[in-house]
């Protein structure tokens, strides 16, 4: 008889250690599964923030160029503003402002050129004209393309006549450079895009014309 208490015991002993096996396995598991879960938790929060912080230097960076003087920016203040149907001639290409269309461009990308008398009612309203000849490269091109990217009051066409491959344009301010990647171009339009020289900043930039 004495041998039946012993066996049941020896059953609840085994059984406990099996039990005791299987948690520390479970916990083995779990602690496998969270730490896993809480390194691609920590490691998605730090790629986040340094993409964000990456973002913020480079939006003080911008900013900071802004504030500079822009070199081989041109000046052309006091110009006329008259609304007129007929053509106009300009004495530079693209124009920096003067007398124009009583309709404006819309703003956005265009692929092909842009009636001028219009742009420049889109740049009276504060808007920045972007402009390349047409042989400029597919890459330069690319490059423009993104940095205009959906902004607003932003004119992006090609214009066949002017001296430089690219050329951005604000009321009264130009600047013409080589490349479509000219660090100056990005400063260029934070200054000037609804900038203080434009005659009528925050007048709209849609519901014009097309080209």
């Amino acid at each position: 008889m004495s041998g039946k208490p012993k066996a049941h015991e020896d059953r609840k002993a085994l059984l406990a250690a099996v039990q005791a096996k299987q948690r520390a396995a479970d916990r083995r598991r779990a602690w496998l599964i969270y730490g896993t879960g809480a390194a691609v938790v920590l490691a998605i929060v730090a790629a986040v923030s340094f993409v964000v912080v990456g973002e913020v230097q480079q939006r003080d960076r911008l900013n900071a160029a802004a504030a500079r003087p822009i070199d081989g920016e041109q000046d052309y203040p006091d110009q006329s503003r008259n609304h007129t149907s007929e053509p106009v001639s300009y004495p530079r290409t693209p124009a920096t402002g003067g007398d124009h269309a009583p309709v404006w461009t819309n703003c956005g990308v265009y692929t092909t050129p842009v009636e001028q008398t219009r742009a420049v009612h889109s740049l009276e309203h504060g808007a920045v004209w972007l402009t390349y000849r047409p042989d400029l490269g597919a890459d330069q091109l690319a490059e423009l393309t993104a940095l205009a990217g959906k902004q607003d009051y932003l004119l992006l066409s090609p214009v066949a006549e002017q001296a430089k491959p690219v050329v951005a344009t604000a009321w009264g301010k130009q600047l013409a450079v080589d490349s479509g990647s000219d660090e100056r171009l990005a400063p260029f339009i934070k200054k000037y895009r609804q900038g203080p020289q434009s005659p009528e900043p925050g007048a709209v930039c849609s519901g014009g014309m097309q080209g």
